[in-house]
């Protein structure tokens, strides 16, 4: 603490809640992390493609992570906190009780997950209205986002859950709810992942042409009164405009963010979006279904997992810091990114978000051996990274192609802290990588966002400006562009060989 006649500390919080835990932070007027807290939440997987959670779970484990970084500070001190959460449905009644999302009627599990693909049938339906609205989000909606979702839960649980429900929450929204008792959603949730034009408001006619016209009777009561405008942060980078750089997010699963000052129309890319992040500005989301949680699946799903376990416990390393050392090892004098030479991943495990908008897409591999060793298992994570980062770079030409012009990368998120994921996203896509300097930058931009709220900050710039700062910058290895540039002709190879196969599989 500061003495003598200085202003006495001013913290603020950030809580970030993602897929398998709630994390939070307490963070000073400089952006430095004082204090980090994480505990696990619940999930449930009732059925394939089923994916819930419990918003009195989450709210929870929000008050534990919350307590245990403000001990020992006068609360008095905390001005501000801010929240960020995965783009999940929160379903309450008019109680605010939770209510059932699950033909189990257990009302605990009251969420719909991000990533839950259930409503197939229905997100069909709606891209075949072919309604003006759909060109907002790349042409096709998700079936990630929270109309085919609300139209799953209209027709198979109108007696448990839809006849009973009084408000409909994406999760953030849901959270701030919690802290302040205000029911006003965020422009930013509303925009991205519900239809409402900053524009033009709610379309009418999009809710009714798709049987979903309880919303515009009870003048959108249940799913959004617009009140504060939550927008994301990003970071400066000297002598480029913003609209230059890519942020990406990287956790379980992977965001894309260019920004633009004209509307610009990515065919299989979420947005255009007006001021879904930067005030006047126009965003483009691209996204990648699994990345980390891809990862994990490769991993732990080989026959040497156990193995590399024990070897990573016995040197106190993460699984994946031993992973990257071993791939030292093994890689000998050539640049470890040649060691997949003849090993390639399509990383589609859980269907395409962007640029394809495919939800049938699956996985492939091919290059297996009969070999079930650390270095198999090594090389197949190795490839599986790379996967993804050519996934990045498909995302970047389809936006580039459209009228973007990206030049930089700003990476966070879990997997940002993974040099080898960053350095694969530096070479595949031939930009430079920055990284903040605090790890934790997106708990820090919750909580510049919590400072914005406290009043402490003129604006999200100013507050960005004096707490966000460029770390480390990671440049391509230029030397190896030409072999990645073949793997790239491999990875979109795979997807049209993939769609071969189906047209086979569904002739005559």
């Amino acid at each position: 603490m500061s003495g003598g006649d200085q202003e006495p500390g001013r913290y603020y919080v950030g809580v970030d809640v993602g897929t398998g835990s709630v994390r939070a932070a307490l963070v000073d007027q400089r952006g430095v992390l004082l204090a980090f807290a994480d505990q696990p939440i619940n999930k449930w997987e009732p059925q394939f493609s089923h994916h819930e959670q419990s918003s009195e779970d989450i709210w929870a484990a929000c008050c534990v992570v919350t307590k245990k970084v403000v001990q020992g500070i006068d609360v008095n001190q905390v001005r501000g906190l801010g929240f960020d959460a995965t783009c999940s449905l929160v379903v309450l009644d008019k109680q605010f009780h939770p209510l059932p999302v699950n033909l189990e009627g257990d009302s605990r599990r009251n969420i719909i997950m991000w990533l839950d693909h259930r409503a197939v049938s229905q997100v069909h339906r709606i891209n075949e209205t072919q309604h003006s609205v759909l060109q907002y989000v790349g042409g096709v909606m998700s079936v990630e986002m929270q109309a085919p979702k609300l139209l799953w839960l209209k027709e198979n649980l109108r007696e448990t859950c839809w006849d009973k429900a009084g408000h409909f929450f994406d999760l953030p929204d849901f959270l701030s709810w919690k802290a302040t008792g205000v029911t006003a959603r965020s422009l930013c949730s509303l925009v991205c992942k519900w239809t409402y034009s900053a524009e033009k408001g709610w379309d009418d006619s999009f809710w009714k042409t798709i049987g979903l016209e309880d919303f515009v009777a009870d003048n959108y009561s249940k799913i959004g009164v617009i009140g504060a405008d939550v927008r994301g942060h990003g970071l400066s980078c000297e002598g480029q405009p913003v609209t230059s750089r890519l942020a990406v997010i990287c956790g379980t699963s992977s965001c894309h963010m260019g920004i633009s000052r004209d509307p610009i129309f990515v065919p299989g890319v979420w947005g255009p979006y007006f001021s879904a992040m930067v005030p006047g500005f126009w965003l483009n989301e691209g996204g990648q279904s699994v990345t980390g949680k891809l990862i994990d699946h490769m991993v732990q799903g080989h026959a040497a997992f156990p193995e590399l376990q024990a070897k990573a416990a016995a040197r106190c390393q993460s699984v994946y810091a031993y992973l990257n050392s071993h791939l030292d090892l093994i890689k000998k004098a050539q640049p470890v990114g040649f060691l997949t030479v003849d090993l390639h991943v399509w990383p589609d495990f859980h269907g395409n978000r962007s640029p394809l908008a495919d939800l049938t897409l699956k996985g492939m591999v091919t290059g297996l051996k009969l070999s079930q060793d650390l270095d198999d298992l090594a090389i197949l994570y190795l490839a599986t990274v790379q996967a993804i980062a050519f996934g990045t770079r498909l995302i970047i030409e389809a936006m580039e192609a459209a009228g973007h012009s990206v030049s930089t990368l700003f990476l966070c998120g879990g997997l940002s802290k993974n040099p080898l994921f960053v350095q694969m996203h530096a070479d595949i896509t031939g930009m430079p990588v920055i990284l903040s300097q605090e790890v934790e930058s997106v708990l820090v931009g919750a909580a510049i966002l919590g400072a914005c709220a406290s009043g402490d900050f003129a604006s999200v710039q100013e507050a960005m400006a004096k707490m966000s700062k460029v770390g480390k910058v990671v440049f391509p290895r230029l030397e190896d562009k030409r072999y990645y540039d073949k793997k790239y002709k491999v990875f979109l190879k795979l997807v049209e060989h993939q769609k071969e196969y189906a047209a086979i599989m569904k002739g005559d």
